[in-house]
């Protein structure tokens, strides 16, 4: 009789005892976030700069054992922070494609100001993309390279290669690539309709500043913050999860402005018409045509994506009709391919899988 009455009871102290200890935790942990403190330095992963052209720059991360030959260049649009693909120690997508034996780089588009704000979509696609892939030809000392172009880093690649630039590339990586841009949402419905001046949207930099490029995700979900914060408080005693909330939150907030005309021909040639899906899209007076794409293509597609749906990024594979394309659904959301579980168990295998299939083909 008294073991089975005191079992429930010293569960309980465990539970008061664990509470206080956490409460305890919590304060500290709250102390050290909301005064600036940091838990974890994100973009910590060690690499060299090895090209810059104005504000964009090319760094190679170091390593020790890259038994992958071909190099690995990856980005993503023009708006977001590259270190989506470096979060932080134990969560960096870089780091564990150097662990596979990548020899992998990175290209940063920059943070825009007043000097970018006249910069066309051919500025990225035709001038700089070429010259930061010989930087990464240079550096490795070979002659092809594999591309990884991450939501609108994919755009970029697809009207690079698609209107004629030459790209030496051996295979090619999308993620979550928005294609038709009628199934974007409700949010950009008003532009689509031509209800919203684009110079409106400008500011006096002439770009799109970063405080509306971060309010356009929060109308998205606009209860997301309300929920982020509760869990923060459920896990404040927890310095796992404060490290990386904090280095999620940072990337999440770190939205650049969108250089004004090239999001002017964004808007107005795919987005409004939506160009890819129609074929009408021309950079500097080519036509984008996908099915010059010859290089192997993997499409990574997001089916619970709320920045780029699933029915915007779906069609993109039945488009590169000149190659074949491997297609990989994960049950994940925008950020999670290529961070947490989703990124370890499912997109990072599939990236190393093909790429590396790819290569022992060219070796054979």
């Amino acid at each position: 009789m008294s073991d089975t009455v005191a079992a429930p009871e010293e569960d309980l102290w465990t539970t008061i005892r664990r509470e206080i200890d956490r409460n305890a935790l919590r304060a500290r942990n709250g102390l050290k976030y909301f005064t600036g403190g940091r838990f974890v330095r994100t973009a910590a992963t060690p690499r060299d700069l090895i090209w810059r052209h104005g504000k964009a720059e090319v760094w190679r991360y170091r390593s020790d054992r890259r038994t992958h030959a071909t190099p690995l260049l990856m980005y993503v649009g023009l708006v977001g922070r590259y270190y989506a693909l470096d979060l932080f120690p134990g969560n960096s997508f870089a780091s564990k494609l150097l662990a596979a034996g990548f020899d992998v780089y990175v290209l940063d588009w920059g943070v825009a100001d007043e000097a970018e704000a006249q910069n066309t979509i051919a500025n990225y696609t035709h001038d700089m993309l070429p010259r930061a892939v010989d930087s990464v030809l240079d550096a490795s000392g070979q002659d092809e390279l594999n591309i990884l172009g991450y939501c609108m880093g994919g755009c970029l690649t697809l009207g690079a290669i698609g209107c004629g630039v030459d790209l030496p590339l051996h295979s090619l990586a999308l993620m979550a690539v928005p294609t038709d841009f009628t199934k974007m949402g409700s949010l950009f419905e008003p532009m689509r309709q031509g209800q919203v001046a684009l110079d409106d949207l400008l500011d006096e930099t002439g770009n799109v500043p970063a405080s509306l490029i971060r309010a356009s995700f929060r109308v998205r979900k606009p209860t997301s913050e309300l929920v982020v914060y509760a869990n923060l408080w459920q896990n404040l005693w927890n310095d796992d999860y404060m490290e990386a909330f904090q280095a999620f939150n940072e990337w999440a907030n770190d939205a650049v402005p969108f250089p004004g005309t090239a999001f002017r021909e964004f808007a107005n040639d795919w987005l409004i018409p939506n160009g890819v899906m129609n074929r009408t899209l021309h950079i500097r007076g080519h036509r984008i045509d996908l099915s010059r794409i010859k290089a192997p293509v993997l499409c990574l597609i997001a089916e619970k994506d709320d920045v780029v749906p699933l029915a915007c990024a779906e069609p993109l594979p039945g488009l590169l009709t000149g190659t074949t394309v491997k297609t990989v659904r994960l049950p994940a959301g925008h950020v999670n391919l290529v961070t947490g579980k989703a990124a370890d168990q499912v997109t990072i295998p599939a990236i190393v899988d093909f790429f590396g299939k790819h290569e022992k083909e060219k070796a054979a």
